[in-house]
């Protein structure tokens, strides 16, 4: 049987073909470094593991994630800034982060990297992120969840409408960095010339207009009220009520009672679908 290099393995596909795993162990912790077609390709990722994690910044071999290169490393770019991430910091995260004093970088690329608050590491450390087009998401429950949520976002929110970054860097998630302007379901804001109002609209058949208030609790109200407009009126939809966090029941109940929605909800039943 022909003896493998120190930190691979042999492992087998369903289709019987062998193929070779690099790993290897540091502090007791065992890491995986990937899968391979061949022996030495193995070997040469468990040796670059090896030394990025016993290299000093005072030594030649000195790497740092700036250095990566796909055509002449073995590892992959994720596990590059994984090891990197456990010699400077003493951390091992499956997910391609590393740490700063108050924040951490998400490295997607080499060229995409995003910023967290170090209070979000504990999820982004067992979530992995995706990219699709402009947006970001992470597998949650089996289902993908776009980390906008995370933040009191809308899923379909729109940067410069919704929220803003407030330095005018999309990759930077930092809280200080994001000013959340709208946070309700059905609430558009309006720039009039001198204030900002604000549109309450419902999906039926097509969109309604509930109509148009001075501030987004007014228009979230509004929206909810239309919500039982329409579920008196024999409407069933999965419809997501607004929760306003700030504001008291009985406060809720006086401003619910004030609002005016339009008239034409009130004439909207199943027949006429």
């Amino acid at each position: 049987m022909e003896k493998l290099p120190q930190g691979v393995f042999t492992a087998t596909k369903k289709d019987k073909t062998i193929y070779y795993r690099a790993s290897l162990t540091h502090h007791q912790k065992h890491i995986s470094l990937g899968s391979y077609e061949d022996v030495n390709s193995a070997h040469q990722a468990y040796l670059e593991g090896v030394s990025l994690l016993r290299t000093s910044e005072n030594s030649d071999g000195y790497y740092t994630i700036d250095d990566y290169k796909k055509e002449t490393h073995f590892l992959s770019f994720e596990k590059w800034v994984c090891l990197i991430n456990l010699r400077d910091n003493r951390m091992y995260f499956a997910t391609p982060i590393y740490v700063r004093p108050k924040f951490f970088y998400y490295y997607l690329s080499p060229s995409t990297v995003l910023k967290f608050d170090i209070d979000d590491l504990f999820y982004f450390s067992s979530h992995k992120i995706m990219q699709r087009g402009g947006h970001y998401f992470v597998a949650d429950f089996g289902m993908q969840v776009n980390i906008l949520g995370r933040f009191g976002i809308k899923n379909y929110g729109v940067c410069g409408r919704d929220y803003f970054f407030l330095n005018d860097d999309p990759t930077d998630f930092r809280r200080e960095n994001l000013e959340i302007f709208n946070q309700y379901h059905g609430v558009i804001p309006l720039k009039e010339k001198d204030r900002t109002r604000f549109r309450a609209r419902i999906h039926v058949k097509g969109y309604y207009l509930i109509g148009t208030y001075d501030t987004p609790e007014e228009a979230a109200i509004a929206y909810n009220k239309a919500i039982d407009v329409l579920s008196q009126n024999g409407i069933r939809r999965n419809y997501q009520v607004n929760y306003l966090e700030n504001v008291s029941p009985s406060a809720y109940a006086d401003i619910y009672a004030a609002l005016k929605v339009s008239p034409k909800l009130y004439t909207i039943s199943p027949n006429s679908l």
